[in-house]
Parts: structure tokens; sequence; C-alpha cells
């Protein structure tokens, strides 16, 4: 990665404001790039854009390809004329959350709709649009009959459907394809919508000089597209079930560990067919993001396996994962690699070989600063140019939460450090994390506004509430401009591109 020292904003796309209940791809999204540009930043950071599954979270997907059809902007497809105008008035969602039982199925409805006018209506240019991106898109039918069979077999895994189909019996496929056919159709058209106003993001960022940072989970979902059509290799028993699951031991964020239930890889079976299914994810990722920050990075060193029937992460063991054939394998196939190794939790040597042997940046958490001596890592002096700092990470309360919860002994460090003998606030925080050696700073959108615990965007280990917030539309943008340029510019990291 070529050294440069960039700043960047945490946000998710749902997180943004609007009028249709959730945050899309639309023009408060170019709004906030532009905001990004003014400010002099270089990255905008987002978390996984595929279709979430189990509790509504962007780490849990029904497939590690697929595009999240509720980021779509409707009021672009009303311009084109797959949407009624009237079809969008009398939308009444709470502004600064997603309420995802009353979001998921309204829009469902209305992409429903859109997706049959579209057909309905026959234009050939369009159409002949749409049946090239299908064309180009391998993994397209696939995806799309599984969730057209999730919705047949009324969302049952797909471990429950009938045999035939669990098993991917090609008679079995054909018939479902022709039967389920106006579905299919409806499936595609979201992706083919997704993918094309994602294409229009790259553009927006590309001509304001913003870099995007994707974020790839190292796992998939059990009830996904990925592994049922790939069961071969996942630890799976004869019925496709699990054998053992994933997770983490216990840490700073649980007393019990996190017991994720992702299926773990059979990375013998893949390393003999090349890793192919990883180098065509990963190769996507670099199509659509300029890097791409590798979610719990550790797993590829080796992956704490639980047994399948446990109900915590407590009882687990460390199992070997493919290590440097691996990206080896992805190097060979794509070439440079543009990725960050989230290196938190139990970082252990051979991890720190696998992501120094390929020159990948770790991370570094200011919120785990202060509360041990002067050798904790992540404090700002002991930052190595190849990392990436952040205030926190959407898995952390928000820095003027943490701030607000402190006891008076981190606290009394923090001042010790800066030198300070007034209170701490939250710009103390993000001049920390700007002035650090670190190549990239990144702020999460929440911390950059100072906004306390309402705001925070996930607690690990609840299933619920979680993934929802939004920031108002009322939120003085504008205002903050100013400042922010006058750090980025006093730290060397003011985009100038």
């Amino acid at each position: 990665m070529t050294r440069q020292r960039r700043a960047g904003v945490l946000l998710h796309p749902t997180s943004l404001p609007g009028s249709n209940g959730i945050g899309t791809l639309g023009v408060e999204l170019r709004g906030f790039l532009e905001f990004l540009a003014a400010g002099g930043f270089s990255l905008w950071q987002v978390l996984p854009l595929t279709p979430p599954a189990a509790g509504n979270s962007p780490y849990s997907a029904y497939s590690a390809f697929a595009g999240n059809h509720l980021l779509i902007d409707l009021e672009q497809l009303v311009r084109e004329g797959d949407l009624a105008a009237e079809r969008l008035q009398g939308a009444d969602f709470p502004a600064e959350r997603v309420d995802f039982e009353r979001v998921v199925p309204w829009k469902e409805a209305l992409l429903q709709e859109a997706a049959e006018r579209f057909f309905a209506r026959n234009d050939s240019e369009r159409l002949a649009e749409f049946w090239q991106f299908c064309d180009s898109t391998y993994w397209l039918h696939d995806y799309a009959l599984f969730r057209a069979l999730k919705v047949q077999y009324k969302g049952r895994p797909w471990t429950r459907w009938p045999t035939d189909l669990a098993r991917r019996v090609p008679e079995a496929l054909e018939c479902a394809s022709r039967k389920l056919g106006p579905a299919i159709g409806a499936e595609k058209y979201r992706q083919w919508q997704f993918f094309r106003q994602w294409r229009q993001v790259r553009e927006w960022a590309e001509e304001l000089k913003i870099g995007i940072v994707g974020d790839l989970p190292i796992f998939v979902a059990h009830d996904s597209a990925d592994v049922w059509c790939n069961r071969e290799q996942f630890l799976l028993d004869e019925r496709g079930k699990p054998l053992a699951v994933a997770g983490v031991p216990p840490d700073y964020f649980s007393a019990t560990g996190q017991l994720w239930g992702n299926p773990l890889y059979n990375w013998p079976v893949m390393e003999q067919r090349g890793f192919d299914w990883w180098v065509a994810r990963i190769r996507q990722m670099t199509d659509l993001f300029d890097l791409v920050r590798i979610d719990h990075f550790r797993g590829f060193a080796a992956a704490w396996q639980v047994g399948a029937r446990e109900r915590t992460a407590k009882n687990g063991s460390w199992v070997a994962g493919p290590g440097f054939s691996f990206f080896e394998a992805v190097r060979a196939a794509i070439g440079n690699l543009p990725f960050i190794a989230e290196d938190l939790g139990v970082i252990t040597p051979d991890v720190e070989a696998l992501r120094d042997g390929f020159g990948l940046p770790g991370m570094k958490i200011l919120q785990f600063a202060f509360d041990s001596d002067a050798a904790n890592p992540y404090l700002p002096h002991n930052h190595h140019p190849a990392t990436v700092v952040y205030t926190g990470t959407h898995d952390n309360d928000t820095s003027q939460g943490w701030l607000d919860s402190l006891d008076s002994r981190i606290e009394r460090r923090i001042r010790d450090y800066l030198g300070k003998e007034h209170p701490i606030v939250i710009d103390d925080l993000i001049r920390m994390t700007l002035m650090s050696v670190a190549d990239i700073a990144v702020i999460p959108f929440q911390d950059l506004f100072g906004l306390s615990t309402g705001a925070r965007m996930n607690r690990p280990g609840t299933a619920f509430g979680n993934w929802e917030w939004r920031f108002s539309a009322d939120l003085p943008l504008r205002e903050r401009v100013p400042l922010v340029r006058e750090y980025l510019e006093r730290y060397g990291r003011l985009n100038t591109a």
C-alpha cells in the first residue's frame, strides 16, 4: 500500500437520513460524500453491503456476493418509470432509527411492484442492460432461486426443504426454476438495480476524490446461498447441518465469548480447488471498493471452533486456518492485496506473521488504549505507520458514550497522557487519532459529531435492537467542516487530490 497520510469516516448507508425508513444509495448519500470532500477526507468506510439475514446484521447475510436490496433508492425507480410516485407518499417511519419490522415488508412490496412494472413495460434498451447483467453475473441465478425457495417454503432454512432441493439435484433445480420464474426474475431485478446504483455511487466518490473502504466478513451464514451451493466446502454433516460453528472466546465485549454460529470452512477442500470461491468473492470486492477490511482476520491463521450444540462460546478451541497458502493463492489470482486486517482480540505471533508477511495494515482502537500501562499497543505513541487507527468501531459504544461512562482511573490516565487538567472532550480523542503516525485514521460519524450512546450501532452478544441508528437530516454537517479541515491540515491528512 502506498505510504500516504489519509483520514476517513465510518458510516453505514442504512444510517443516512431520508423519508423512506432506511438510508439508501440516493441523494442523501451524495450529500454525505460532498460533506466528506468539503471536510478534506479521503476515505469513506462502510459495513458489509450484503443482504442481511439473522437480526438484520450486515455480518450475517443470505449471500456473500449479493447486494442489500433495502439500500435501493426508490426515488430513482420513480424517475426511471418503474414505480408510481404516489406509492412513496404517506410513508411514516421513524426518522432516527430503522424500524426493520415495518420497513422490510413495505420496501420489498414496492420493489416487487417495480420489477413487475419493469418487465411489463418491455423497454428493449433497459431489458438489454438487465439481461447483460444477468448473463455476466455467475452467482445470480443460484442466489435468486435460493431467495425464491425461501419464500416458497415460508422462510425455512434450506436444510428443511425437500431433499432433492436441499441436495441440489439438477432435475429438481430445473423444475423449481421454471415454476418460480417470476419470483426469480424479480429477485434478479433487485440485484440489477442495486449494482447499477452502486456504480453511480462509485462515480460520485471518484468525482469527489473519495476512496471507499468495504468490509468482508470472514464467515458466511449457514442459511445462505453460499453454503447451499457449496456444501462440500464447509464442515457439515450428511443432513447439511454444521459439525461445529465459529465464534470468539471470552473477551472485552463478552464474558462468555461470542457464539456466531457460522459454519466453518473445509479448508483442505478449498485449497484443492485453488480457493476458487474465495478468489471470486475477493475479486468482486475489489471491483466494488478501493480498500477492503477483512473482518476477523485472525481466522485465516486459526479460528475459534465450538461444538454445534454449545450454548456459549466458552468451550471452544483454536483450529488452524489456511495461513500463507490462502493469501498466496489470492495474490496470484488478483495481484495487489488492498486489504486492512482486522487484528483485534487475541492476537498471536502466527497472526502477526501472516499480516506482516503480506504487508497488510492492522487496526488500532483508541478506546482500548488507556486500560493498562505505557506499553499498551493501542496508545498513539506505540502505533506503526502501517496501521489504521480508529477512535472506536461499530462494535464499540460511541466515543462520547464511552467518555460519559469512564471511571475516574481511566479518565486520569487520559488526562495525564495529554497533560490536561480539564475534563476530556470528544475533540481530544479525535485529535489523538488524527495525530497518530498511522497512515490511515478513521473516525466513526457518531464520534465526529460527539453523539452519545443512543447513536451506538451494535452491542456484540445481543441479538436484537442493533444496526438501527440513523442520523437526523437536521444535523449541521456544514458547520463542522471548518474545524475538521483545520484538524486534517494540521496533522497532514487533508485530501488535496
